[in-house]
């Protein structure tokens, strides 16, 4: 009797061919494990194979791949590694936990202006800095799908904190991305990047713009929301593996069905909801001023804090 073949890639699969692979690969299906999570009618679509072919080969995905189990005692050791990041601001730092998270996606949302962006600049800076001062020693990957970086606003910032603008530019790897499809491609081919440059922040500002530009009307929600969902699960798995902090900006809506209320809702509904670890509201005050409330967070409390916006960065 021959021996079965070991199943270790898409084309190991039964009726999966090289052309049908390659379809599923460009559609963001690469492993066994979104094969055997997959519905046989999404598969068939998007592989060209048959719906019973498609659910033997979620039946053969399933069967290769292998769920790892962890006790409650091992995640407690290794969340001992955690590393955060300062924000600048003690009173924030204090709101979240002591600073943003690594293995972890914080959320800022808040209208145009209210300081998400800035707060994002900071970050970039703060990573760089030692462990002992609040920062993770490493670099920064920025996703700009606004054009809102800005060197100019990060070398006032480096200053600020006595550090050398120069060196502090060469860390913060920037991708202006003009189409989600350019968004999600650099996230998911950005493993090597990470390793090469010890970059220790992933930050998209913002995350749903492009998304919302794209995709128009009740038509196109649900592809929309499924798209966003795989990309924001694939920012989790680069926290997760590479140990980082990722850091997102969204825009904001009024919604018309709140009549009491600040009516401010984020963009991307449950998806980025149940995604972010920490939620951040961020809104204006006076001046340089900005309230920010925690909205959601595993360990902390909900809570209020103000910062100040200023010209040496995020304060208290």
């Amino acid at each position: 009797m021959a021996k079965e073949k070991a199943i270790r890639e898409l084309e190991d699969l039964p009726g999966i061919g090289e052309t049908s692979a390659e379809k599923l690969r460009a559609a963001g299906i690469d492993t066994l494990e979104k094969v055997a999570v997959a519905s046989p009618h999404e598969l068939s679509e998007l592989s060209g194979i048959s719906v019973d072919a498609a659910k033997k080969a979620i039946t053969a995905a399933q069967e290769s791949t292998t769920i790892n189990y962890e006790t409650g005692a091992t995640i407690f050791e290794k969340r001992k590694e955690i590393g955060k990041i300062t924000t600048g601001s003690k009173d924030l730092d204090d709101l979240i936990g002591g600073g943003i998270e690594t293995n972890a996606i914080t959320e800022a949302y808040g209208k145009f202006s209210s300081g998400k962006s800035q707060l994002a600049f900071q970050l970039t800076v703060n990573v760089q800095k030692p462990k002992k001062d609040g920062g993770l020693e490493g670099a920064a990957l920025f996703i700009d799908t606004e054009a809102t970086f800005r060197p100019e606003r990060i070398a006032e910032l480096a200053k600020a904190a006595d550090m050398d603008p120069n060196k502090v530019l060469e860390n913060i790897m920037v991708v202006r991305a003009m189409t989600t499809e350019q968004q999600i491609l650099t996230v998911e081919r950005s493993d090597k990047l990470i390793q090469e440059k010890n970059i220790k922040l992933v930050i998209v500002d913002s995350m749903t713009s492009l998304f919302r530009a794209e995709f128009v009307g009740r038509g196109a929600l649900s592809e929309r929301q499924q798209k966003l969902n795989s990309h924001v699960h694939r920012l989790q798995t680069l926290a997760d593996s590479h140990n980082l902090a990722v850091f997102i900006t969204n825009q904001v809506m009024d919604n018309p069905g709140i009549m009491f209320g600040d009516p401010t809702t984020p963009i991307g509904g449950n998806v980025l909801a149940h995604a972010a670890t920490t939620r951040l509201y961020i809104r204006k005050s006076k001046e340089e001023k900005r309230i920010v409330r925690l909205v959601d967070s595993p360990s902390m409390p909900d809570g209020e804090c103000v910062i100040k916006v200023t010209p040496e960065g995020i304060k208290d």
